[in-house]
């Protein structure tokens, strides 16, 4: 179970990272992730109401739950950013950090950090680096402007990760009891409220045809990729962090052959860093 739930919920990341990489680019990042809450909701909200209020949701691990949801969905917004002009091969690992940052704010708060850690956590910041070197032969005849872009693209896709960090970590220390339904439903009904409902409500709201079974597809997969997770880390943490934290590299691999993304020979050494780096420190951390 362990296996199946980690690798699971690897796939159906890499599926709403591949779906959002396509649906950005045509209707906008804040369009994209309206969308992709209301379809969320829609899943999340009939199942929280049969499993119902825990009993053991107080006061602190709603506050934790609330960091949670705000922080899913500022990660979200600044993901489909980075990938409206950037590669999922670039995207993707940098944002898988996201585990190694919440590590981070973990340490902060008094937990210890073992030496091996604090040298995968080297090891995925050097990959960073490298995945965000633009210069390479193919991109010596870009324009000032497009190289910007390129340079902008990691950055973004790093606040992704914090983002995201951030929202691991509230989770966390909400409760490890809550049910699953709980602990994925704050993100999706805040981002109903704060960003659906005022981008309909000020007609910026988008939806091609075109667009419309990406955005279907992506909000299912997050949902689904998450709840599996879940399930997988109750019978191995270990197992199922490990296999979950490589969805960056499924949606690398399949964008180089669906969408025929090119790297240098230097983002591909960076990409594969991160995800050895990530890898090993989640398996060190659980």
């Amino acid at each position: 179970m362990a296996i199946l739930g980690g690798l699971g919920a690897a796939v159906a990341w890499a599926v709403t990272l591949l779906c959002t990489s396509r649906a950005t680019r045509m209707i906008g990042s804040g369009s994209v992730l309206a969308w992709v809450m209301l379809t969320g909701f829609c899943i999340v909200v009939p199942w929280g109401s049969v499993v119902g209020i825990p009993d053991d949701l107080d006061r602190g691990s709603a506050a934790w739950l609330l960091i949670a949801g705000f922080g899913n969905i500022l990660g979200l917004f600044l993901v489909y950013t980075a990938l409206r002009e950037g590669k999922v091969g670039i995207v993707g690992p940098i944002v898988s950090t996201e585990g190694a940052i919440a590590a981070v704010f973990a340490v902060l708060a008094g937990e210890d950090l073992a030496a091996g850690s604090a040298a995968m956590l080297v090891l995925i910041a050097v990959g960073i680096a490298l995945a965000a070197t633009t210069a390479g032969s193919d991109e010596v005849s870009e324009i000032a402007t497009a190289v910007a872009q390129h340079r902008r693209v990691p950055v973004v896709a790093l606040l992704a990760a914090c983002s995201f960090g951030t929202s691991i970590y509230a989770t966390a220390r909400a409760s490890a009891e809550l049910p699953i339904a709980w602990a994925v439903a704050p993100p999706r009904i805040l981002g109903v409220l704060f960003v659906f409902v005022p981008l309909a409500a000020t007609s910026r709201l988008r939806l091609t045809r075109p667009s419309l079974p990406l955005v279907v597809a992506a909000g299912v997969a997050e949902v689904v990729g998450f709840a599996l997770f879940a399930v997988g880390s109750r019978h191995g943490v270990a197992v199922a962090a490990v296999l979950a934290s490589q969805f960056a590299a499924i949606a690398a691999v399949a964008a180089y052959f669906l969408f025929r993304e090119r790297l240098t020979r230097v983002q591909v050494a960076g990409v594969a860093t991160i995800v050895i780096g990530v890898a090993v420190l989640t398996a060190l951390q659980a």
